[in-house]
């Protein structure tokens, strides 16, 4: 209890040991980073944690993953959120927060403009959420990591959504992979891109994103001066999304672009053709793909 981190994941600690630990912790000084994953503390768990947040004023970043906190638990974590100005990092992946959770988390993110970095990965938030969340971080002054990964947003949640990103002046990192935003929700982010002058990190890997979509989500690269690294993985884009995105680069002179991921995508000898001429203004580009169409035919 004297060291700066205190990690109790898989504990097994329930509702019962997560009580019994609070108890030190509310006067504890010490302890600045707490690792409470994978405990089953399900909602009167989580809202032990959150009265604990209220009293204690040294602890900056908490992992409650895995954790069973449901709707019940993420409200009364975002009531704590609307009075803590300490905590910068705060991780509630699968804990199955759904569409109902998405409106106290909304309300929190928009209040509190001390939480820098906020996981919501693997849950059940929906369009709903999308949209709920959009509003919010356009709203939001103060965090620059956002987890949205494993979600169930689809198209209408993240046109929302990238509206609100295209608001925002301060996210760095936004990861929206394994959702399903399709074409029009590729549209909608590159509108944002844009008007966007701050993202550095942009992951929709495995979105459904369409040829189109890419060609659409391109418009806003060819503008875009500060997106380091794009991520757009196990997309059904094919080559053509591929060559899309990477012209764009081509002819936007103020890129700081620094990393393309293409996984599973295979391209085409115009891409690869492409990329060489990129690389003459771009020496420090990467590109990561899934392989070259017919590079393993057999020789007629």
């Amino acid at each position: 209890m004297h060291n700066s981190e205190l990690n109790l994941t898989h504990h097994g600690l329930g509702p019962q040991g997560t009580k019994a630990l609070a108890v030190p912790l509310v006067t504890n000084i010490s302890i600045v980073r707490l690792n409470l994953r994978d405990n089953w503390m399900e909602a009167p768990g989580g809202s032990v944690v959150a009265e604990l947040l209220k009293e204690n004023c040294y602890i900056t970043e908490i992992n409650l993953s895995e954790n069973r906190l449901g709707e019940r638990g993420a409200e009364a974590l975002c009531r704590m959120l609307l009075e803590n100005t300490t905590l910068v990092s705060l991780s509630l992946s699968a804990n199955e927060l759904n569409d109902n959770a998405a409106k106290h988390l909304s309300l929190a993110i928009t209040t509190n403009q001390r939480l820098e970095r906020l996981d919501l990965s693997h849950n059940k938030l929906g369009d709903a959420a999308g949209e709920t969340l959009g509003h919010a971080v356009a709203e939001n002054m103060g965090m620059n990591s956002l987890n949205l990964a494993w979600n169930c947003i689809r198209e209408r949640g993240a046109i929302v959504l990238a509206k609100g990103l295209g608001a925002n002046i301060f996210l760095r990192k936004l990861d929206l992979s394994y959702n399903g935003l399709g074409k029009d929700g590729a549209v909608a982010l590159g509108e944002a891109l844009r008007e966007n002058n701050t993202l550095e990190e942009l992951n929709i890997s495995n979105n459904r994103i369409p040829p189109e979509g890419a060609i659409r989500l391109s418009i806003g690269l060819k503008v875009n001066k500060t997106v380091r690294v794009l991520k757009m993985a196990r997309n059904p884009m094919q080559s053509a999304g591929c060559y899309g995105i990477l012209a764009s680069i081509q002819f936007n002179p103020a890129s700081v672009m620094e990393y393309l991921d293409f996984s599973d995508i295979t391209v085409n000898p115009d891409f690869d053709a492409l990329y060489k001429t990129v690389q003459e203004t771009f020496p420090s580009l990467l590109v990561k793909h899934g392989g070259r169409v017919n590079a393993y035919k057999a020789p007629t």
